[in-house]
């Protein structure tokens, strides 16, 4: 009977990780021989951490900081950007993945062996180039289904701000990227449910250069080196190390460096379709660390805080978004749902001196423990929350209005400004903090004065329903890589 009792007390661990203390008590009184909290910590063994901003969404390691509203608070106004959901490759990805499929299959093996033995069985999971691009709808991250349940878990969490006897529309944003467009859509019916079509008014905003700062995805002339800092190197020592393991246990493979780059990118993706891939397990996890850090080298220099620009491109939006706290519910409005690509998170995230490292990453070494790390800042379906709290006096804190930054669904303090409940910042000193951390978009990109010069669609809005649905067959974008 003992063993059975101790059987049972180490079954339950998992669902004490978040368990009362009470509860846990009680565990511990029942079953004496079971240890009520979880001792392995494994996230950070977990293949979702080390696939960059590719694979399925998974939450942000937390600081152990409650993700529900501190006591004595209310969140009166939320403000949300969110990266599209899981998806196919890219088109132009697709080239480079099948090329290196076609030199597998041109060594002509008839019998795989060793780690890539599930070869003999195996077949690429794009079973149409018209798939490329899009969002995947099969498999346990499939995105259309991911995102949709984002929203319906936000409209538990912020379901109060929305007013349905007002009959007032609610406005959404949205990049028009297609794959983002489907990803607001999917959120909205999430979150307002059957009340969707009616309640929703989904603002399509251009991402042409044209828009100037009025845009979720603005972008800066001056960047000359954004294709330049996609190529970083790709030759790593350990993609030479898997290379030579496989090409021995295949004899007339003759698989390089980058061809393993290729195979490993082209599982990640495997994982949004299907949601397992067997080339995961073809490679070791430090090889797999090395390949979360091309990526994280990628959007460092790219879009974050390595690129000279990035500050000032993320600073449109941080600047916009402090212009709606300041202005509160009552004047601005409780909700903003705003949706993009990873490559307009990552610069809000260097505005606002998020997950920002002391020193620039090196490119020959990883550096442990490292700050910047793609697959928990901005993997599929990321998102950046701004929460503006409405706080009742404790004996420690006054009572105010006080601002968290969510990212990921964990809490992310300022170091400089933390005096509020939860680890929250006063609105007055987060609009001083970041009012002096801001760089001008429009001086430092040297934006055309007939462009717009600040973002204004939060403002100025439509309050149909027109865009709400798909109204037209969509032919999938083939172009850029790196959104």
């Amino acid at each position: 009977m003992r063993h059975i009792e101790q059987l049972c007390g180490l079954l339950g661990v998992a669902a004490l990780a978040t368990a009362s203390y009470s509860n846990r008590l009680d565990y511990a009184r029942r079953f004496p021989y079971a240890a009520p909290y979880d001792q392995s910590f494994l996230e950070g063994y977990s293949i979702l951490k080390h696939v960059g901003g590719l694979g399925p969404y998974s939450n942000r390691m937390s600081y152990g900081i409650g993700r529900d509203p501190p006591d004595g608070c209310v969140v009166d106004q939320v403000i949300m950007i969110k990266r599209h959901g899981e998806r196919y490759p890219q088109g132009s990805d697709g080239v480079k993945i099948e090329a290196a499929l076609d030199k597998l299959y041109s060594s002509k093996i008839t019998e795989w062996k060793g780690d890539l033995t599930f070869l003999n069985s195996w077949e690429y999971y794009v079973d149409s180039e018209g798939f490329y691009g899009l969002e995947t709808d099969t498999g346990p991250y499939n995105g259309l289904l991911t995102t949709y349940k984002h929203g319906a878990e936000y409209r538990v969490r912020y379901g109060h701000l929305w007013d349905q006897s007002s009959n007032k529309t609610v406005p959404m944003w949205t990049a028009e990227f297609e794959r983002v467009v489907q990803t607001a859509r999917k959120f909205g019916e999430g979150f307002f449910g059957w009340n969707y079509t009616d309640s929703v008014a989904l603002n399509v905003i251009s991402e042409s250069a044209d828009m100037g700062a009025n845009s979720l995805t603005p972008v800066c002339p001056e960047d000359h080196l954004t294709q330049t800092c996609k190529s970083l190197s790709q030759d790593l020592p350990a993609f030479h190390v898997a290379a030579d393991r496989l090409n021995k246990q295949n004899l007339g493979l003759e698989l390089n460096s980058t061809d393993v780059y290729q195979l490993m990118f082209m599982s990640v993706f495997e994982l949004n379709v299907r949601g397992y891939s067997d080339w995961t397990d073809a490679f070791t996890m430090d090889e797999w660390k090395w390949f979360g850090y091309t990526q994280d080298l990628i959007f460092y220099h790219c879009a974050g805080p390595g690129s000279p620009f990035a500050k000032a491109v993320g600073a449109v939006y941080a600047n916009a978004s402090l212009t709606l706290l300041n202005q509160g519910p009552k004047k601005a409005g409780t909700m903003y749902f705003n949706f993009a690509h990873d490559t307009n998170i990552t610069p809000i995230l260097a505005a606002l001196s998020i997950s920002s490292p002391a020193e620039d990453l090196p490119v020959d070494k990883i550096p442990f423990p490292s700050t910047y790390e793609i697959g928990d800042i901005m993997p599929m379906g990321g998102h950046l929350t701004l929460e503006r709290l409405s706080c009742n006096a404790t004996t420690a804190t006054k009572k105010g209005v006080y601002v968290r930054v969510i990212l990921n669904e964990a809490v992310v303090p300022f170091t400089s400004c933390q005096e509020g409940p939860g680890f929250s910042c006063s609105l007055a000193n987060y609009t001083d903090m970041v009012n002096k951390m801001l760089p001008d978009f429009v001086s430092e990109c040297k934006i055309n004065n007939t462009l717009p010069q600040y973002l204004s669609f939060w403002w100025d809005y439509n309050t149909t329903s027109t865009f709400n649905h798909q109204t037209a067959r969509y032919i999938p974008f083939q172009g850029s890589t790196f959104v």
